[in-house]
């Protein structure tokens, strides 16, 4: 540890200060992210789909958000009287909180100098980050098989099991595609995974950084497929699936605690879109290593990175139809997992012989 470091961490007034305004301004950003991307996938897919989308409310329906969550909030709060109370409170939460503590690990930009004290553009550097990240990635669904509990109803009961079984079938593959990064880098922090990404590639171009994405393809694509999946986004929305099951875990849901669901997935999208960023695009490092790039904000490459990564997601959404689920659990079992074990396995030859 640095002395300057250590002089921080010895000003307690100044570290708490620091870590307050870190945690307002990420999970003010992130919140708002989250409410403008359901007026953005909105336009997006109206318009691949020849329609304007949100027009009426502000300037091309930019205060549509704003519109929807005061509609939202006031609208009556109904509670089914079959339903088991508690439990039926608790799930909307149990869903977006893991999201949102998800993003505490996340680097957004390289150490800023403030008089004497450096201070990381990131809430907490966990030396095992990404293993954080897999464990609060995995209570999300925690939160929809208690909804489709504890709503008792049929619709929601199924959303739930299907919502379980995916997770599972899909969250092995996830965490196997992510092993060879771990093997290249031989860290866990996602600091040190961006660092090691600004490398020369290879050491023989000087301008490009060395990316995973360029020496982990398939690992990369594994991770957006599972990823997709692990946040039921379109073609994987099986828990929800209306045509199926009217709404799904969320069926008998309202108000306020239907809004936390949506809030959850947006969410969600941004931190696997973070999480793909750091692990294989670079992080906060500018495409190529040249003066007129490097000389913008870290922040600024990791959002641009993530608006992206979601752009893609919602074109997948515009695109592809729901798939089957029987279609959801060969595709996981048989194609992706394979896949993922074979590229962990050649990249573990590859790293011996290479040594």
């Amino acid at each position: 540890m640095t002395p300057e470091m250590l002089s921080l961490s010895n000003s307690p007034g100044l570290f708490v200060g620091i870590m307050l305004l870190k945690l307002l301004v990420v999970f003010g950003v992130t919140m708002l992210i989250v409410a403008y991307a359901t007026w953005c996938e909105r336009k997006v897919i109206g318009h691949m789909q020849t329609r304007l989308g949100p027009m009426r409310t502000g300037w091309h329906g930019l205060l549509q958000p704003i519109a929807d969550g005061l509609k939202l909030f006031f609208k009556e709060d109904i509670i089914p009287s079959e339903s088991t109370k508690v439990p039926f409170l608790l799930a909307p939460m149990m869903i977006l909180v893991p999201a949102l503590i998800t993003v505490a690990v996340i680097p957004f930009g390289p150490d800023l100098k403030f008089g004497n004290f450096i201070i990381p553009q990131q809430i907490t550097d966990l030396n095992i980050g990404v293993l954080y990240i897999l464990a609060f990635a995995g209570l999300g669904v925690y939160g929809i098989v208690l909804a489709g509990w504890a709503s008792n109803s049929k619709y929601a009961l199924l959303g739930g099991v299907r919502a379980s079984a995916q997770m599972i079938s899909y969250e092995l593959a996830a965490g196997l595609s992510i092993i060879a990064i771990f093997m290249l880098s031989e860290t866990l922090s996602l600091r040190e995974i961006v660092a090691q990404q600004q490398l020369d590639l290879w050491g023989v171009c000087s301008f490009v950084p060395n990316w995973f994405v360029f020496t982990q393809p398939l690992a990369f694509c594994l991770f957006i497929v599972t990823g997709l999946a692990e946040i039921n986004r379109t073609p994987f929305d099986m828990p929800e699936a209306e045509s199926e099951l009217v709404s799904g875990f969320c069926t008998e849901y309202s108000s306020m605690k239907y809004a936390l669901f949506f809030m959850a997935e947006y969410a969600n999208m941004i931190v696997i879109s973070a999480i793909a960023a750091t692990l294989f695009l670079g992080g906060w490092s500018a495409p190529l290593n040249i003066a007129i790039l490097t000389m913008i904000p870290g922040f600024v490459w990791l959002l641009m990175k993530i608006f992206a990564l979601m752009f893609f997601f919602m074109w997948l959404r515009a695109t592809f139809p729901r798939v089957r689920y029987d279609q959801l659990m060969r595709m996981g079992w048989k194609v992706l997992l394979p896949l993922a074990l074979a590229n962990v396995v050649v990249t573990g030859l590859v790293v011996v012989v290479l040594q």
